[in-house]
């Protein structure tokens, strides 16, 4: 071994040391020094892993059940790519034939869409000095034995047996009603927060979803990559994001078709793309506007155009100073047109690494940026921003304290605002409560402090007397962990496919399924229900069977429009369908 190699094996043993790695991380360490490593600062690597990674990626078994959503990244340098039994890996990863040794990290993480079309993984790591920090870091981190590994799998299979609740999968079917309520919130950590990611499995033999009696439900599309938000533009046409491989899909089909007559990729090139908008709102938009992981551009568009007819213009530059975390960005308009809002989720799970400002540094920061707005690396997160639809005001902060309002949609009845918000994880199994509401203009709905009102997390305790009854508390909540994407408005009044009356001003919301929860949740579509213009507070059942057991699904929704038949469109990520909800008649 050389010079330079056995003093990279010397850091990193001393980062080891200080990081309190166990002795087994030696081996790892020395297969490591074997490979082609940047000469990184694996301290350094630690806060840029905080900052980029630690939302979704654990580095050790301990961490799985706090940040499972990705892969454990234990071992990963010099292990091959989607090599872990526990986890669910895309297609295209596993396809890839990656082994991640220090060149190929360095090229993944500069440009994951690039190296592997299709991956799941959109954030990047643009410099070359943080990239080479971090897989120095990575290296120190010791590999994950089969029995290691296996501990996750058999934590999986054990809640199978979990007893029955109502958020259970196995309760799950259309009509079936579901009401939480602030009284019903247990204590944080009166169960082990647990990391029960979903492997996703091809749709089995006989498999079939449910819904509501006098509705068909039946395979559209197949074959997209990653689909997750769509939207429908006024002549008909679906635009699908296909965030995994920087591109938007539009698809094309006559009223009452089964499946669409043309397929096209309307712009490619973009930045994990996922929110879509069509400015100005009425039959004949003249824009389409997509939020990219951290600016928001538009393209010209004409009704019925299938591919872009010019390249994109900037309209917001650059949303916030970071990208780790949560990736998604929403776009929608106010109904006069005026405004523009954008959700920005948070980087963390809870500004676990946010450091704490003492009382006259909080006033400092408050007179500059508002109540309940978060600092450091969480600065200008959590948040939904507000501009005009050409960006040339600044967009400023309309609502704090909203974790991650992933889907975001204006209510045609009233013009409110509304937002379907994921919540904190590994405070147990039924917290914190999911939730969709109206978002107050200078409302601030508690995250990182709070949650649902003033209930404190002990994660943060007495940071923050001073947001005590200023809390606002959302309309709806949902089971916890459900993981709601998109929403929309039903809105339909004829067609083929038009829903019944009843259904008019409801919302539907896609949940992807729980990661953070002993006994699975979610993976299905809900009704939420109103009552001249207000919610009622709880909802329903819609679309439901995606969930094959605790540890299997062969579906997980994620984007919902309305078509312009009265259908109801849903995407699923994991297998890259597209389904279509239709009403026949009882």
């Amino acid at each position: 071994m050389n010079q330079s190699k056995l003093s990279f094996l010397r850091l990193t043993c001393l980062a080891a040391f200080r990081f309190g790695l166990v002795p087994g991380a030696m081996a790892s360490l020395a297969r490591s020094a074997d490979a082609a490593l940047p000469a990184g600062d694996p301290v350094r690597g630690r806060a840029v892993f905080q900052q980029s990674c630690a939302l979704c990626h654990a580095i050790g078994i301990e961490k799985q059940a706090t940040a499972g959503q990705g892969p454990l990244l234990a071992g990963i340098v010099g292990r091959k790519a989607a090599a872990l039994s526990s986890f669910s890996y895309t297609k295209a990863l596993q396809a890839s034939g990656l082994t991640w040794d220090g060149a190929t990290l360095d090229r993944f993480l500069a440009g994951p869409q690039l190296l592997v079309p299709g991956t799941a993984m959109i954030v990047v790591v643009p410099t070359t000095a943080d990239r080479q920090d971090l897989i120095s870091y990575l290296a120190t981190l010791p590999a994950v034995g089969p029995v290691a590994e296996e501990t996750v799998v058999s934590h999986v299979q054990a809640s199978s047996n979990a007893a029955s609740d109502p958020g259970d999968w196995r309760n799950d079917a259309p009509g079936v009603r579901h009401s939480v309520s602030l009284d019903m919130l247990p204590a944080p950590f009166a169960t082990t927060s647990a990391g029960n990611g979903p492997k996703v499995v091809d749709r089995p033999a006989g498999a079939a979803l449910s819904v509501p009696p006098g509705f068909t439900v039946q395979l559209f599309a197949s074959g997209l990559s990653g689909p997750r938000l769509m939207r429908t533009a006024p002549n008909g046409d679906l635009f699908i994001a296909e965030t995994r491989r920087d591109r938007i899909r539009v698809l094309r089909a006559a009223d009452g078709a089964s499946e669409p007559g043309q397929m096209a990729l309307f712009a490619q090139g973009l930045r994990g793309p996922f929110g879509i908008a069509f400015y100005p709102l009425g039959p004949d938009p003249r824009w389409i506007y997509v939020g990219n992981l951290n600016s928001v551009v538009r393209f010209p568009y004409r009704n019925g155009d299938l591919v872009a007819r010019g390249p994109a213009e900037v309209v917001v530059a650059r949303l916030a100073e970071t990208t780790g975390g949560h990736t998604t960005r929403d776009v929608v308009f106010s109904l006069d047109g005026r405004h523009m809002f954008i959700s920005v989720g948070s980087g963390s799970n809870v500004a676990e690494s946010m450091p704490v400002k003492s009382p006259e540094e909080i006033r400092l920061w408050v007179a500059a940026h508002g109540p309940g707005a978060a600092w450091a690396s969480e600065a200008g997160r959590a948040v939904i921003l507000e501009t005009d639809p050409d960006g040339r005001r600044p967009a400023r902060v309309f609502a704090t304290g909203i974790r991650n309002a992933v889907g975001l949609a204006v209510n045609p009845g009233t013009g409110e605002l509304w937002a379907s918000t994921n919540e904190r994880d590994a405070l147990g199994d039924d917290l914190v409560p999911d939730y969709v509401t109206h978002v107050r203009e200078n409302g601030f709905y508690g995250w990182p402090w709070y949650y649902l009102g003033d209930h404190e997390d002990p994660r943060h305790a007495k940071e923050r007397p001073d947001l005590a009854g200023h809390i606002t508390v959302p309309d709806v909540l949902l089971q916890s962990h459900s993981a709601p994407l998109q929403m929309v408005f039903y809105t339909a009044k004829s067609g083929a496919a038009a829903f019944p009356a009843e259904y008019n001003g409801e919302a539907f919301v896609a949940l992807h399924g729980s990661w953070n929860r002993s006994t699975r949740t979610g993976s299905k579509v809900v009704r939420v229900h109103f009552r001249n213009g207000m919610p009622t507070g709880d909802y329903e059942d819609f679309l439901t069977g995606f969930v094959v057991d605790n540890g299997h699904v062969w579906g997980r929704p994620v984007g919902v429009t309305v078509a312009h038949d009265g259908a109801l469109l849903v995407t699923d990520d994991a297998n890259d369908t597209v389904w279509r909800v239709a009403y026949k008649g009882r």
